[in-house]
């Protein structure tokens, strides 16, 4: 590396993680902006809010690499043009170009960097992100009576004290006990308690001293029945225990979040899209079938065949699906030939120890002179063999079926032969059938008679208009399952692209800010500041714009995401251009020459 790449890199790096960190924080306080009546009050350890600090800023990073190239980019050029530096390089014959490749090369790694990140870093990130945010949620506000306010934290209670001594003493208590569910017929007054915690904090023990408890009974029936019953207690000392786990936080296991498509991966996202592109071919196909039973006239003679690209598909998706389920098999065999093995070896080393004991007892026989000592090893129970009874043959059960009736085993009787002789019940019977004979001129006459005489002609057209609502019905809950599935098929889609949008963004900002810093020269924290700003936010509405209409169909997801960059990526071809130039953009002289050589001519005509 040459002396002038490292001026060029050592003055960019120093503004590049300076604008990170600060464009990441200011992100940061906008996210957590967003959950902060979520998070905080809650008695959290101060562990749990860096963790979650943690994982909002790597997920945060990817938003903040661009911002912090084109600041730092267009601060770098902006002072080399400020002193005058980039000036003495292009006297000494080297091109822009030349000067912006150090600094693209880095940008081209942080690209590389940014994509992998978006890719395996985020997603885990994201997972465990979502995944503490519920449990912070979940979680109950901490505990905190405070003086002369009924506190409802915990359930099924309301507690008011009128003074507190300090965090344990109490003064003047009332208590209004829920948990039966019928209003306020519970209610305990006392003049001092103590609130103590124990058992790792999960319960609260409240002693109660010097007080009247109050109940009441609730009437179940009208104004005629009986006064309820009520009674009053005194009590000098009294112990009141709650439960206290839902001020505790408990972690939710994360695969309930394996569906989000924050946290999936490329890979991931494909096996996604691919499930519910399956999804919807198998609606539309079945539908085809389903609604044929619809049109039983029309059907007679007709099929409602599906398109055939659907049918495509639906061969496609079947054999994908078979090769996942040989997979799944293929791989539960080698698990089970891997506990087998691990069986046999088990197994070996019981014999092995069998052995050895077996070894053990004769040296005991031949030390002792003892002979037919009884072996323990070989006594093992034996099993206790069942009867178990004969079935019945095809002969046993006819002379079963013989000593009924004769109306009772007749028909039995034929099932058997038939069985006997290889055929069904069904195929002897039509065997010894004549057929069914053609309807008579007579017998026509007579069946349309009847049809007239039925009202035939409004039935039918009754049960046409039914099956015309019915089907209409299906196609519009058809309908709306697949707009959903294609609505989430595209979010699928936008996520997926978005990996790549991010990272390019760094090398599109870097296009922008390099040239328009050597145009500006001016360092620093004014111009650079304002124009980055502007850019960012001009980025950010373009993204958000392309990713709605890519959302709601109005174009494809891949133009939607790449819309912003599509669009910010001739600016920079542009700036690129007029700096190699030594173009005057930002100065007002050459906008006041410009309007002078318009309004010249004018006057000059108005003069005349």
């Amino acid at each position: 590396m040459k002396k002038l790449d490292k001026l060029i890199l050592g003055s960019f790096i120093g503004p590049f993680f300076l604008t990170f960190i600060v464009v990441d924080f200011i992100l940061l306080t906008v996210n957590m902006l967003k959950y902060f009546d979520e998070i905080f009050g809650k008695g959290l350890d101060f562990i749990i809010y860096v963790e979650l600090i943690s994982y909002f800023v790597i997920s945060i990073s990817p938003m903040a690499l661009p911002l912090a190239v084109l600041l730092s980019s267009l601060m770098t050029f902006g002072n080399l043009g400020e002193h005058f530096e980039l000036t003495a390089i292009k006297s000494s014959g080297i091109s822009l170009l030349r000067a912006l490749r150090p600094i693209g090369i880095f940008v081209i790694v942080l690209t590389i960097f940014a994509y992998l990140s978006n890719n395996y870093l985020v997603p885990k990130v994201n997972l465990k992100t979502f995944s503490l945010l519920y449990d912070i949620r979940m979680k109950s506000p901490a505990l905190d009576i405070k003086e002369g306010v009924f506190y409802a934290g915990i359930p099924n209670y309301s507690i008011k004290v009128n003074k507190k001594v300090d965090d344990v003493r109490l003064k003047d208590i009332i208590i209004y006990d829920h948990s039966q569910g019928q209003g306020n017929i519970n209610v305990i007054l006392a003049d001092s308690g103590r609130m103590e915690s124990f058992f790792n904090d999960r319960y609260m023990r409240l002693t109660l001293y010097n007080g009247i408890s109050y109940k009441e009974s609730r009437a179940q029936r009208g104004i005629t029945e009986k006064p309820v019953d009520f009674s009053r207690t005194n009590f000098s000392e009294n112990q009141m225990v709650f439960n206290l786990e839902s001020f505790q936080m408990n972690r939710t296991p994360e695969d309930l979040w394996s569906t989000n498509r924050s946290i999936k991966n490329i890979a991931q996202l494909r096996d996604g899209l691919d499930s519910m592109a399956s999804e919807i071919n198998q609606i539309i196909y079945y539908n085809y079938l389903t609604t044929e039973s619809s049109y039983s006239y029309f059907t007679r003679n007709r099929k409602i065949n599906p398109p055939k690209d659907i049918v495509k598909g639906k061969a496609v998706y079947d054999s994908l699906r078979e090769v996942r389920v040989k997979l799944r098999k293929d791989k539960k065999e080698d698990s089970l030939l891997s506990v087998g093995v691990e069986a046999a070896k088990i197994d070996s080393s019981l014999m092995a120890i069998d052995s050895v004991a077996r070894e053990e007892m004769r040296m005991l026989e031949d030390s002792l002179g003892v002979v037919n000592l009884p072996n323990n090893l070989d006594t093992l129970p034996k099993a206790v063999e069942g009867s178990i009874e004969k079935r019945d043959t095809t002969s046993n059960f006819r002379q079963k079926l013989q000593k009924l009736p004769d109306g009772d085993f007749q028909r039995p009787s034929i099932r058997i032969d038939s069985l006997e002789e290889g055929k069904t019940p069904d195929s002897t019977v039509a065997s010894k059938g004549k057929g069914v004979s053609e309807f008579t001129s007579e017998q026509k006459l007579k069946l349309d008679s009847i049809i007239e005489a039925g009202n035939y002609k409004p039935r039918a057209a009754t049960v046409a208009l039914n099956n015309a609502r019915t089907v209409k019905n299906n196609f519009n809950t058809k309908i709306t399952q697949i707009d959903n599935l294609e609505r989430e098929y595209r979010r699928f889609q936008i996520a997926w692209y978005q990996k790549y949008t991010t990272a390019f963004a760094c090398i599109v900002m870097f296009m922008i800010g390099a040239p328009l810093g050597a145009i500006i020269k001016k360092g620093g924290l004014g111009m650079p500041v304002l124009l980055s700003i502007i850019f960012f936010i001009v980025y950010y509405m373009l993204t958000i714009t392309g990713e709605k209409w890519a959302k709601e169909a109005i174009t494809d997801p891949i133009f939607g995401t790449w819309f912003s960059n599509l669009v910010l990526l001739p600016f920079g071809l542009f700036f690129l251009k007029q700096a190699r130039k030594d173009a005057r953009l930002f100065e007002a002289d050459i906008y006041v020459e410009f309007f002078k050589k318009i309004t010249n001519p004018i006057k000059r005509m108005f003069s005349k």
